[in-house]
């Protein structure tokens, strides 16, 4: 446990697959505000969605930590191995009867209409129980129910954020059809567990920061402060991503890191880091989050694109 008044950050990757730029600046951006400003930091393996969990992959990523130079605090948690503690999150939201079974299919929802953060709001289908003509199904995925909330936070990047819910989003899963837990559930949940008190990620996660929030209070969790950093983009103006074919980190760290802390628009240093030792004592000597760019996405080089 961090001692009072410690700040706690994390980084949090999926083990689909080997890291690449983006998850570097996302690395570095977290790793640097926590260090700088003497906490901890903690790496989390967010395997809750396991059909997508690529074997070796975890092993990849821990090693690319290492040879980049960073440092963990405690032992390596992973989503799949915390069930038990979604389970009883789940049940505290039914006992305040915020949580309905759905009967709905990707399919049916797809034509529903799309709020502004680019995601279909869900309609309210089963809000009222499940229609006659779907009862038959027997998979049901659990949403909670987010009635009028508007959820106002300051993220310390992006400024003030507002969102409505019922608006933007709907009622949410919490736990899919096919038995395994939903990120939104998740993430809230070990957050809280692992006393994190600063959450820095890419930007891309910002738009369901509010529903996690939602949830923290309807759970009577701590608030997280969030930092969310600008996420690379290609050529084409995607996402760098496993998805996108995004190349996996070089064997050589120094280039990246600078790249990755020029990204950041930090301080340059003086001359160019000889080695990894070197650039770490250059950046969590220089880290400052105010000059991080208030803006969504910024081109990636060339060189760490696919």
């Amino acid at each position: 446990m961090p001692a009072a008044g410690t700040p706690r950050g994390r980084f949090a990757p999926s083990p689909t697959g080997p890291l690449h730029f983006g998850s570097l600046i996302a690395a570095v951006a977290s790793y640097c505000d926590a260090r700088a400003n003497g906490g901890d930091w903690l790496v989390r393996i967010e395997d809750v969605d396991e059909p997508r969990t690529r074997d070796g992959a975890e092993r990849e990523i821990l090693d690319a930590l290492v040879a980049y130079g960073f440092s963990w605090d405690g032992e390596v948690v992973r989503q799949s191995q915390r069930t038990a503690h979604y389970e009883r999150a789940l049940a505290t939201l039914a006992a305040r009867g915020l949580v309905y079974p759905c009967a709905c299919t990707r399919r049916e929802i797809e034509s529903a209409p799309v709020g502004a953060g680019g995601e279909r709001v869900y309609p309210g289908t089963c809000r009222n129980g499940v229609p006659s003509d779907r009862a038959r199904r027997a998979a049901r995925a659990w949403r909670v129910r987010v009635d009028d909330a508007v959820v106002e936070f300051v993220d310390r990047a992006q400024a003030v954020q507002r969102q409505s819910l019922a608006r933007d989003v709907g009622d949410f899963v919490v736990k899919r059809a096919d038995g395994l837990f939903a990120y939104q559930l998740a993430v809230v949940v070990d957050d809280a567990l692992q006393d994190v008190s600063d959450v820095v990620r890419g930007c891309d996660l910002l738009p369901s920061t509010a529903r996690q929030i939602f949830l923290q209070r309807a759970l009577g969790l701590h608030e997280p402060r969030y930092l969310h950093v600008p996420i690379a983009v290609d050529a084409r103006g995607d996402k760098l991503s496993k998805q996108t074919r995004a190349p996996a980190l070089p064997r050589d760290p120094v280039p990246a890191l600078l790249a990755a802390w020029r990204f950041l628009q930090q301080l340059d240093p003086a001359g160019e880091p000889g080695d990894v030792a070197s650039f770490w004592r250059h950046a969590l000597a220089s880290w400052d989050a105010a000059r991080l760019p208030p803006v969504p996405t910024l081109p990636a080089p060339s060189r760490y694109a696919a």
